[in-house]
C-alpha cells in the first residue's frame, strides 16, 4: 500500500502521477458514459441535444481547471482555463473541415457521431505524440519556440489570405490515396466500417473499406494537420506538458459534442475565420518572446483570446443575421445539401 501510494505521488512529466491518473480516469469515464448511456441507441443528434452536450462537457473542463488551480496555484489554473479556451477556437475551423468530409462522403447524420468517437481515440493517442515530441524538443532546444512562433504567425497569414477558400476534396491526396489503396465500397454499409464482399477480379472474399470509414481516416488526418497548429500555440502559454495535454484532450472531446450545433449552421460563420487568423498570429508573437524572457500575462492572454473569439461570432452572427442556416435544407438521411 506505500509503495503504490508513493508511486502515485511521484513525478512523472513533472506532474505528480495522480493527477494523471485521474485525467485519465474522468476521460475513460466520458468515453463510457457517451458511448454506452447517451448514444447507446444511435440516434440523429439535433442541435439543443449538441449544445447540451457540450454544456455538459464545459462544466467538466472548468471544473477539471479548478481542480488544478486549488492543487497547483493561480498560474496552473489560468493557463490551463487559456490553454483550453485556444484549442477549442483554433479547433473551430477543423469542425467546418468534418461537415465538408460527412458531407462530401455523403454520411447521414445518425452516423456522424459514431465517426466523431471514435475519432477521439486517434486524437487521445495522437496528441500525446505530438504534445510529447513538442515538449521534448523545447527541453532541449530552447530556440525552437521561435520556430513555433514563425510558423504560427504565417499560418495566421495564410489562413487570412485564403480566408475565402473552400475546401475541395475531390483532390484531395488523402481521398484519393484511399480509393487507389483500398478496396471501397461505393455505398454504405449501415454502421460498419468494414465489410466482407467478393473481390471482382478474384471473386475472393475479402474486406472491403465502407465511406464511413473513409471519413473516419480522413477525419483523424485532418485533425493532425490542425494539431500542427494548436499543439504549438498551447506552448506559447505553457511548457508544462500535463496543461497543454489536458487542455487539448477536454477542448476536443467538448468541440466535438458541439459538432452537429455548427454544423447546422455553417454558414453563419463566414468571418470566425478571420478571428482565427489573428488568434494565431497574437499566439505567434507570444510564443517567440517565450525564449527572449519576455513574459505576457496569462490572465490577459485569456482576456484577450476571447474577445478575438466572441467578436468573429458576433460579427458573423450579425452580418448573417438574415440567412438561413444551412442545416435546413440538408437531406436527414444522407446529410448532402438538396439543391
Amino acid at each position: 500500500m506505500d509503495s503504490l501510494l508513493a508511486a502515485l505521488m511521484g513525478d512523472f512529466l513533472g506532474t505528480p502521477v495522480y493527477f494523471w491518473v485521474a485525467f485519465i480516469a474522468i476521460v475513460i469515464a466520458l468515453l463510457v458514459f457517451d458511448l454506452g448511456v447517451l448514444h447507446k441507441d444511435e440516434h440523429e443528434i439535433g442541435a439543443k441535444e449538441s449544445l447540451l452536450l457540450y454544456g455538459f462537457y464545459v462544466l467538466i473542463a472548468l471544473a477539471f481547471g479548478g481542480w488544478v488551480w486549488w492543487q497547483r496555484g493561480a498560474e496552473a489554473g489560468l493557463e490551463f482555463y487559456t490553454g483550453y479556451l485556444l484549442e477549442q477556437s483554433l479547433a473551430m475551423d477543423n469542425m467546418f473541415v468534418i461537415a465538408t468530409i460527412f458531407g462530401f462522403l455523403a454520411i447521414p447524420r445518425i452516423y456522424q457521431h459514431r465517426v466523431l468517437f471514435w475519432g477521439i481515440l486517434g486524437v487521445i493517442l495522437f496528441r500525446a505524440v505530438l504534445i510529447g515530441l513538442g515538449a521534448a524538443m523545447v527541453n532541449q532546444y530552447s530556440w525552437i519556440l521561435f520556430g513555433f512562433g514563425a510558423f504560427l504567425v504565417f499560418t495566421g497569414i495564410r489562413m487570412f489570405s485564403h480566408k475565402d477558400e473552400e475546401p475541395n476534396l475531390d483532390d484531395n491526396k488523402v481521398y484519393q490515396f484511399i480509393t487507389k489503396r483500398f478496396r471501397v465500397t461505393k455505398e454504405l454499409r449501415g454502421r460498419n466500417f468494414t465489410v466482407k464482399q467478393p473481390d471482382p477480379k478474384t471473386g475472393k472474399i475479402v474486406t472491403w473499406l465502407t465511406p464511413l470509414a473513409v471519413a473516419l481516416i480522413m477525419v483523424e488526418v485532418v485533425d493532425l494537420v490542425f494539431a500542427v497548429d494548436s499543439v504549438p500555440a498551447v506552448f506559447a502559454v505553457t511548457q508544462d506538458t500535463f496543461i497543454v495535454y489536458t487542455s487539448n484532450i477536454f477542448a476536443i472531446l467538448g468541440l466535438r459534442s458541439l459538432y452537429f450545433a455548427l454544423a447546422a449552421a455553417m454558414n453563419r460563420f463566414r468571418y470566425l475565420q478571420v478571428s482565427l487568423a489573428i488568434i494565431l498570429v497574437l499566439v505567434g508573437i507570444k510564443i517567440f518572446l517565450v525564449p527572449l524572457h519576455i513574459h505576457i500575462d496569462t490572465l490577459l492572454s485569456l482576456v484577450v483570446t476571447l474577445a478575438i473569439l466572441a467578436g468573429g461570432i458576433a460579427f458573423s452572427l450579425w452580418k448573417t443575421r438574415n440567412e438561413p442556416d444551412i442545416g435546413a435544407e440538408q437531406h436527414p438521411e444522407t446529410g448532402q445539401l438538396e439543391p
